[in-house]
């Protein structure tokens, strides 16, 4: 499907699942909506934490209108698969909409996502494990530390790909060119010294199968605010169900080596 028709399916109700590995081609992002009185802590916290928290826009307060530069005639409460609501440091609603939800002092942030350049690395021959058996990403919460930004402070969350050795460097040289796609990876090999201790057992995800041969990589992701609202125990943070993405119009080519959307024009 195309993002339009993709977004539109989701809006109806008839794609409630992941989206990896759709819209190939076009950016997907991560969402974060928060309460006026807590941007300010979530913008300089996206600024010392850019690897994790890569801001593509950020939405005027109180509208849930998305710019149609990024995506044409969205609506950021009803356009994504699945939400989850945290309060105090608790997951407390996971929701299909946001319509019942809403409020006018909300300011919602799109942060850059993986799966984006999920169809660069399959367009150079490269495997993505989850999109081959129609998972969604593995992601794992690790023992590195973000660097705190007033109220909120937490761990890196980490998305996981195996990849075959002789390949690894070819994944590296085209994730890094999209820094706000989180860039190159945050960590190849031993998962343990992440703090992970099982690749069978992800935090957020599905587990993946991989093949003999295969190393793991590992970048940062996007789930990270959530990771954040948890340890932080903020009064209200509502999100993307982990896999659960926004498809925007963006195709990933106009992000190659760009660390900002601003100014960002499709024609």
């Amino acid at each position: 499907m195309t993002p339009i028709e993709m977004r539109k399916t989701i809006r109806s109700g008839q794609w409630r699942q992941s989206t990896a590995g759709e819209a190939c081609g076009y950016v997907q992002s991560n969402l974060v909506i928060l309460p006026a009185s807590l941007s300010s802590d979530f913008r300089l916290f996206c600024a010392r934490n850019p690897r994790p928290c890569p801001v593509l826009v950020e939405l005027t307060e109180g509208s849930p209108v998305v710019p149609r530069f990024v995506a044409h005639d969205a609506d950021i409460r009803t356009d994504l698969p699945s939400y989850r609501i945290y309060r105090d440091g608790h997951l407390t609603d996971e929701v299909n909409d946001l319509l019942n939800f809403w409020r006018e002092d909300f300011i919602a942030f799109l942060l850059g996502c993986s799966f984006s350049f999920d169809g660069a690395l399959i367009e150079e021959g490269l495997p993505v494990r989850h999109v081959e058996q129609r998972k969604n990403v593995p992601m794992f919460i690790t023992n590195r530390d973000c660097v705190p930004a007033g109220k909120l402070q937490g761990p890196v969350v980490v998305s996981y790909r195996p990849m075959p050795q002789e390949l690894l460097q070819k994944a590296v040289d085209i994730s890094r060119v999209y820094p706000l796609l989180h860039g190159g990876p945050v960590h190849i090999g031993d998962p343990t010294e992440l703090g992970i201790r099982d690749l069978n057992y992800p935090d957020w995800g599905d587990a993946v199968e991989r093949e003999e041969g295969d190393i793991a990589m590992f970048w940062a992701c996007g789930v990270t605010p959530q990771a954040v609202a948890l340890h932080s125990k903020i009064p209200l943070m509502i999100s993307h169900s982990p896999g659960h993405m926004f498809v925007t119009d963006i195709p990933i080519s106009a992000l190659r080596n760009r660390a900002e959307l601003k100014g960002f024009n499709q024609t």
